[in-house]
């Protein structure tokens, strides 16, 4: 990590409109390849992106495949902070979560983001 800025991305729809979903994708990639440490909050129907094999979409003709992002995102070291509350409401298993995600809701993202502050993005 070269600066240790940290980046939050507020993601709050999955592939019921997966532009969105890639824009988000998009832009916690680039931030990464700046060397910041990024975080994505996954809220709402969002959740169901930190499933295996659930990140399976491409949003638009020329748009890069959601699959390839969520990918590059994992191997960037980008975190998934998924809302517990939202995605118990959806009846979802924990041990489906991809190895990057993990059950976070607003206490630990405030914990994530610490005393330095970090830069938001909300899609």
């Amino acid at each position: 990590m070269a600066n240790g800025e940290k980046v939050v991305i507020n993601l709050a729809t999955g592939l019921e409109d997966a532009e969105r979903g890639t824009v988000a994708f998009l832009v916690g990639n680039a931030a990464l390849e700046q060397g910041k440490r990024v975080a994505m909050f996954l809220t709402k129907e969002a959740v169901r992106l930190g499933l295996s094999r659930y990140a399976e979409a491409t949003a638009c003709e020329g748009c890069p495949p959601l699959s390839r992002l969520f990918e590059q995102y994992a191997e960037g070291r980008g975190e998934l902070l998924v809302c517990p509350i939202c995605f118990s409401a959806r009846k979802l298993e924990e041990s489906s979560l991809v190895p990057n995600a993990r059950l976070a809701g607003a206490t630990p993202l405030w914990e994530w983001i610490g005393e330095g502050g970090a830069t938001v993005f909300s899609y």
